[in-house]
């Protein structure tokens, strides 16, 4: 057990705490040229000399701090410093450098360094063959510009107004519909469950591309927006909304559920009116549902790149950003340091909602009665008009992308085709990608679930290696506090140094495994970690007394017990692989293009509707592996569960 903890925690050290640690210093980094320890002399035909700093040559060129402080650049080639620096000047003889260093950066004549402290004549015509090349410093420089531009800093303002937005209109939209489906009996709960949560099976770009075709330049239903553009904060919110739906949906529903029956009776028996009993029972019993709730469809929206980039047009977002800096610029500090930023409100969300979540467990009681809702004609019906309302909301946008991923050209010729689905033909990816997305899902899918099934073993049955048990879990919890497009920089900073031994594997299929499993590792643990807790401790005290190795009562005992876990855990890796995009962005290469990356370039490019076409293609995709997943659960259930049915 104790090398197995050790492996666990080295992989969790490796896949997640050095690529973090590696990202920071990264964002300290600044590009630099020896400004001020290198001087410069230009003698001249009538003896003459004129000697300057290379900063001051630099300035005079008009580059030096464009060059430095874009990080475009890592060498200034002398010849570029003097006035007509594309043909040699035939008034000077000579040029001497003198190199003091003190500063980062390097001068070389020749590819040869030039000596410290030593002045070194270089012949007129040889000039070309001096090159001063950056060195690195460390400061807050970095950070100092991120603030002083306006267009970067602009972007903090932008992601907390779209968050706190969506964030208003998603938790009351969810509480309406998990109220109707937990507090009514209106007909068709299953269903209106069912559609409530297919948001989750989509990529989060799919709805941006939905919103386009509904409420864009060629939109149906444009009029509506009154003059208003979808290409902004109005179309990030609404695609966010539907994003995101579905997790606040499952929080609160929970929330509702677990409320106490005893407080109705009781208001009841008071004779209380029923706006009353929302305002002082329903609401405040389901206070910390709605706070973590909230907190989740924040941090979700804050954090999430698909919507902006589809539908954000010139409204920067912090997510975006990254990108831009990273893949648009070249720029990784400056693109570490927005990652430090998005860090900040993605790790109080998170911890504001780990409050939350304590608190709620110690509301409960053992002796809660579960709340059985009576029959009410006029609320019944009046929740079920609204269910029906959101779900043709859900519904109708995923059948927008279907329908226009089905005709020939939107909205001027509706002839049906399936040329769209030719991806072969499109930029961004063709079916290659799609066929990259099942093999990376499915290695997620079963490594993912191996990996983080037995670490949660580990801490939570092992009486033993307390200090390091407890390091794992906290590695462990950490994943759900980091946003993926972070994760993903990180992991360039980390696995794509030389001198890393583990970059052989940058570039393939096993990296895009690594950063997906990693990603998505919080919730699965801590699934895991809630199935084995209902297992009684003493299992592995009897083995013990019996002399029975831990493997077996592990594999006759804990799997069987825990089957259903570890199938909602393989669920759960798998369509988040297959819809994932943040973390992967950064990581994939010609060879291994996926299908939520490809659906982003054809995007992109233009393709409208073949990247509806692919996006639905991975819907189809996880709710066919749902419903496989559903009747292998009720397979196994019979097989394994009978002891919880007989009880």
């Amino acid at each position: 057990m104790r090398a197995f903890l050790a492996v666990i925690a080295v992989y969790l050290t490796v896949a997640l705490a050095l690529p973090l640690a590696t990202m920071v210093s990264k964002s300290f980094e600044v590009r630099t040229f020896p400004y001020d320890s290198i001087h410069i002399a230009r003698l001249a035909e009538d003896g003459s000399e004129e000697v300057r700093t290379l900063g001051d040559w630099a300035a005079d060129a008009g580059f030096a701090e464009a060059v430095a402080q874009a990080g475009r650049s890592s060498a200034i080639p002398a010849v570029r410093l003097f006035p007509g620096w594309d043909s040699p000047d035939s008034t000077v003889v000579a040029y001497r450098v003198l190199n003091r260093s003190g500063e980062a950066g390097t001068a070389e004549f020749d590819r040869k360094q030039l000596p410290l402290d030593e002045w070194v004549e270089i012949p007129r015509d040889q000039i070309r063959s001096v090159v001063f090349r950056a060195g690195t410093a460390r400061s807050v420089a970095n950070y100092v510009r991120y603030v002083t531009t306006p267009a970067l800093f602009n972007s903090v303002g932008n992601s907390l107004l779209v968050a706190i937005l969506t964030t208003a209109f998603t938790v009351t939209l969810a509480f309406g519909f998990a109220y109707a489906l937990t507090r009514t009996q209106m007909p068709f709960k299953g269903a209106f469950k069912t559609i409530g949560l297919v948001p989750i099976l989509v990529p989060s770009l799919l709805p941006g591309i939905g919103l386009v075709y509904l409420f864009g330049n060629q939109g149906l239903l444009r009029d509506m927006l009154m003059g208003q553009s979808i290409y902004g904060p109005i179309g990030i919110v609404m695609a966010s909304v539907f994003f995101t739906f579905p997790h606040a949906l499952i929080i609160i529903t929970v929330a509702l559920s677990i409320s106490d029956a005893r407080l109705y009776e009781a208001a009841t028996v008071l004779r209380a009116p029923a706006h009353r009993v929302f305002w002082t029972v329903t609401l405040p019993g389901a206070r910390y549902g709605l706070i973590s709730a909230a907190f989740v469809v924040f941090t979700l929206t804050i954090t999430d790149f698909g919507v902006p980039k589809v539908i954000g047009g010139q409204y920067n977002v912090l997510a975006v950003d990254i990108y831009k800096q990273v893949v648009g610029q070249q720029n990784f500090e400056m693109g570490a340091v927005v990652s430090i930023v998005l860090l900040i409100p993605a790790v109080l969300a998170f911890v504001v909602d780990r409050f939350a979540t304590r608190r709620q467990v110690a509301l409960l009681s053992s002796r809660a009665v579960p709340y059985m809702p009576k029959p009410n004609a006029r609320l019944d019906w009046t929740m079920f008009g609204y269910c029906a309302v959101v779900s043709a909301l859900i519904l109708g946008i995923l059948a927008t992308c279907q329908f226009a991923a089905l005709v020939t050209f939107w909205p001027y010729n509706l002839e049906l085709t399936l040329r769209h689905y030719n991806f072969d033909l499109a930029d961004g990816g063709g079916w290659k990608s799609y066929r990259n997305s099942l093999t990376l899902a499915l290695w997620t899918a079963f490594v993912g679930t191996g990996v983080i099934f037995l670490c949660a073993y580990v801490v939570e049955r092992v009486r033993a290696f307390d200090s390091g048990r407890a390091a794992v879990q906290f590695l462990a919890m950490m994943p759900m506090a980091i946003p993926g497009m972070v994760l993903g920089l990180s992991y360039i900073f980390f696995f794509n140094s030389p001198a890393n031994p583990l970059n052989v594997i940058y570039g393939t299929m096993a990296i895009l495994v690594i950063s997906t499993i990693t990603h998505f590792y919080t919730v699965a643990h801590l699934t895991a970690v809630t199935a084995l807790k209902q297992m009684d401790p003493e299992f592995e005290s009897v083995s013990a007394s019996l002399k029975q190795p831990v493997t077996r009562v592990f594999a006759r005992v804990t799997i069987p017990v825990c089957t259903p876990a570890i199938l909602d855990i393989w669920i759960y890796l798998f369509v988040n692989a297959m819809t994932t995009v943040s973390a992967v962005v950064f990581l994939y290469s010609p060879l291994t293009t996926l299908a939520s990356v490809a659906v982003l370039n054809m995007d992109d490019a233009g393709q409208l509707p073949a990247a509806a076409a692919m996006g639905m293609m991975i819907f189809y995709t996880n709710l066919v592996m749902r419903v496989v997943h559903l009747g292998v659960g009720r397979l196994v259930q019979r097989r394994t569960q009978a002891w919880r049915i007989g009880s």
